[in-house]
């Protein structure tokens, strides 16, 4: 089947709605300024112990 063909069919349905379950959970909740502290203590704790290499 020509690829023109099928691309033209597929444009007569209209696209079906979202899922209600996609939308079920609520957004996180921020941060706490401790959580923050300690997520960016094992950033540095991390990128301290990665070896980085300098582009040539």
């Amino acid at each position: 089947m020509d690829s023109t063909i099928r691309d033209d069919h597929a444009l007569a349905y209209p696209e079906p709605p979202a899922s209600p379950l996609w939308h079920r959970h609520p957004k996180a909740p921020p941060l706490t300024p401790a959580q923050r502290r300690r997520n960016y203590d094992l950033l540095l704790d991390t990128a301290s112990r990665t070896s980085r290499t300098t582009a040539a």
